[in-house]
């Protein structure tokens, strides 16, 4: 058993804490939003009233956080009130900048490290199947990895610091690509005279398969558990698919890489969030399309 201080208890902290539970650890949760800590203290987390409440004898700290200067203001406390030799993980998906930066400061004060944004969504995070892809050394991940194959069934380490932040971004580019090829296919279908299921039994199975249609299929019916069966509620909001899409335009500024699929994709996910879809799965963005048809 393992004492865990779990920050950040939102729509997939909150499932993934829970999960930790489950396998016997000891998780004590923090967040500011006292709903989310309710919720987390109904599935066995303990909930701690402040932070410095959290992290008593804490082994692990987890944190699961929007953006990446949050990481740094939230490491900066965690980093005085806990001993040399604790291992930090930031699940959060942020820039690799702030996350090179939450690992200097770690090993600044003694502590070990690793970024491990997670890929799989709210159902991912509840099932405990989700996809880790880790940054950080690899003692730091060896010390990590039991506790991520609770939450997660595929654990990546992809190198060292900031490396798990880079493959998270550039796995949510292709993602939002290939959804936005996939819901352009299906209303030209539609105009067409296709049918959703005959375009999806020839492309599910030929060279335009995909996850985005394969797994989340943008339209009702032929996979059963997508979004577009539930009046598309996430899942993944369009708002983190904007928010992943426009910290790989950074990266890709950054570093001088060539990016245009990506950047239209951006525009497109920030034309759709100003139309007022931000808090609806991302898959939705095929009605925008079918409007503009």
């Amino acid at each position: 058993m393992t004492r865990i201080a779990f920050i950040g208890l939102g729509n997939m902290g909150g499932p993934m804490a829970a999960n930790l539970v489950k396998a016997g650890h000891d998780v004590v949760g923090f967040d500011l939003v006292h709903d989310a800590l309710k919720a987390a203290e109904a599935t066995g987390v303990k909930a701690a009233n402040v932070l410095t409440e959290a992290l008593v004898d804490a082994e692990v700290v987890i944190t699961m956080l929007p953006k990446g200067q949050h990481v740094l203001t939230l490491w900066t406390d965690i980093l005085l009130s806990v001993p040399k030799g604790t291992l930090l993980i930031d699940s959060s998906t942020i820039d690799v900048e702030s996350a090179r930066k939450a690992h200097a400061m770690a090993d600044d004060a003694g502590c070990l490290s690793l970024d491990a944004p997670v890929s799989g969504g709210t159902g991912g995070a509840a099932a405990g199947t989700l996809t880790f892809m880790a940054g950080g050394s690899q003692e730091s991940f060896a010390g990590a990895k039991p506790l991520l194959e609770v939450m997660g069934k595929k654990i990546v380490h992809c190198g060292d610091a900031g490396a798990g932040q880079a493959a998270k971004i550039c796995n949510n580019m292709i993602l939002g690509i290939s959804m936005i090829g996939v819901c352009e296919a299906f209303v030209l279908g539609e105009k067409l005279g296709l049918s959703h299921q005959a375009l999806f039994d020839v492309a599910s199975t030929s060279s335009g398969q995909c996850w985005s249609i394969n797994t989340y299929c943008p339209v009702p019916g032929p996979v059963p558990t997508s979004p577009a069966n539930n009046d598309y509620k996430p899942g993944f909001m369009a708002a983190l698919m904007l928010k992943d899409l426009r910290l790989a335009q950074e990266a890709a500024l950054s570093s001088g890489a060539s990016t245009p699929l990506g950047a239209e994709a951006a525009q497109l996910y920030a034309l759709f969030e100003k139309l007022g879809n931000g808090g609806r799965d991302f898959s939705a963005i095929i009605e925008m399309f079918r409007e503009a048809s």
